[in-house]
């Protein structure tokens, strides 16, 4: 199930034998509502189209089924969307910790405002069109991110197989490679120099609502620790067998400098021989950071060491080809951050609208 599109991306054919028991029943039609932390905080609520009428989905969905002459099911669907509503759910939330689940009795207590039906089905359609919108705007993005791939892959071919046979030296060659300080939760301020941990490096970077901050009185004593925009990250330590680590990023300019903490390492390529934009996709390429993971060690946490990183082998084409293709992704990240903002623009008016069509403003 997708937050952002709110549909079912995947469906598999079973036998009824298979799923009659220990499965969740529904219909094509109904609003399926994923119960448990964090699926249900982060929108995980959609309206099952089917390529057969009856479906089954795990025990961890509750089932909205709208009275066909009360309740339009595209009009549910947006309302439970809501950013209250989830808000509302998580509050109610019972359960253990990572086990906390939405009670049923949320989804069946909530007041919902209901007009005329066929109000309703205008106001969906109102939504599923500001909707499509920003569907059409990520579909964008996603098809830059496919370009990009693609540039690579014609200029350097799989850096794996490396049909174009570069050399292929250990990085202890190409780059200077150092660790983040261990800083305590302790150290945390308000406001000051932010500091990026592993979950900042595997979601892409810091921004400004969720960035945790250290006192501008560390800068003097730990200023090794202190990175600019441009320079690139990894993250060390995750869960065995998840992707949550061995990810890098490049800072941008949110903040005109960062702290790093502990199991994050940062790279830095040497001049002349490797270019950074070249070595980013190359280190976010699968197979390569398949075979960086697999040297990892530990049975609750899954690290990888420094040394691991030097002992990779990557190739290394010549330099003025990895600065051609560092042109060619610059002028598409051009691009990207203008349907970035025009997302941004249509997430705005997405909420605007949602908000206003539950209070009888649309």
């Amino acid at each position: 199930m997708s937050a952002e599109t709110a549909t079912i991306t995947q469906e598999e054919q079973r036998t009824y034998a298979e799923v009659s028991k220990g499965y969740t029943p529904f219909v094509s039609g109904d609003v399926i509502v994923a119960k448990i932390t964090p699926c249900f905080e982060n929108g995980k609520i959609a309206q099952a189209q089917l390529t057969e009428r009856a479906g089954f989905g795990l025990t961890e969905f509750h089932v909205v089924r709208p009275h066909p002459t009360k309740l339009d099911a595209r009009y549910a669907l947006h309302f439970l969307r809501l950013g209250h509503i989830r808000a509302a759910g998580q509050r109610r939330m019972t359960g253990s910790a990572g086990q906390r689940r939405v009670p049923e009795n949320f989804l069946a207590k909530l007041a919902i405002p209901l007009p005329p039906l066929a109000e309703q089905r205008r106001i969906a359609e109102v939504l599923d069109r500001a909707e499509a919108l920003r569907a059409k705007r990520r579909g964008a993005l996603s098809q830059l991110d496919s370009l990009t791939q693609s540039l690579f892959l014609d200029l350097f071919g799989d850096p794996v197989t490396n049909p174009k046979h570069f050399p292929t030296p250990q990085l202890a060659g190409s780059i200077e490679l150092r660790g983040g300080f261990a800083f305590e939760s302790g150290d945390y301020a308000p406001d000051g120099i932010p500091l990026v941990r592993i979950g900042e490096v595997n979601r892409g970077g810091v921004t400004r609502e969720n960035a945790c901050f250290l006192p501008l009185t560390h800068e003097v004593a730990l200023s090794r620790f202190i990175v600019r925009p441009g320079e690139m990250p990894m993250s060390l330590t995750g869960t065995p067998g998840k992707d949550d680590y061995a990810n890098v990023i490049l800072f941008d300019g949110t903040f005109d400098r960062y702290f790093v903490n502990q199991r994050v390492a940062l790279i830095e390529p040497k001049p002349n021989v490797l270019d950074r934009h070249y070595l980013l996709h190359v280190l976010r390429n699968p197979k390569v950071k398949a075979r960086l993971t697999s040297k990892s060690r530990g049975i609750r946490q899954a690290n990888i060491s420094n040394g691991d990183v030097l002992e990779l082998e990557l190739p290394v084409p010549p330099i003025e080809l990895q600065r051609e293709f560092a042109r060619r992704v610059t002028a598409v990240e051009t691009l990207k951050t203008a349907h970035r903002a025009s997302l941004a623009e249509l997430d705005a008016l997405f909420a605007t609208l949602q908000h206003r069509a539950f209070r009888g403003e649309l």
